[in-house]
């Protein structure tokens, strides 16, 4: 799923579901439609996923991200 917003332009969120059952989701940011980045760790849910790659856009946006 790819999560596009506004608030997150230029930037989008996909969620990565497990390939497998028990795996962990993974989260993939977008700048304008190309790879900007991966999560670099297995998280446990959807929603931490989420709230984990959007926290990332956030720090990129403000500049943070980027270094």
């Amino acid at each position: 799923m790819i999560e596009t917003d506004s608030k997150l332009h230029p930037y989008s969120l996909e969620i990565l579901p497990p390939k497998v059952d028990g795996a962990s989701y993974q989260w993939a940011i977008r700048k304008n439609g190309k790879l900007a980045q991966r999560s670099d760790r297995s998280l446990p849910s959807e929603s931490k996923a989420r709230e984990n790659g959007l926290g990332q856009i956030e720090k990129l946006l403000s500049g943070m991200g980027d270094r």
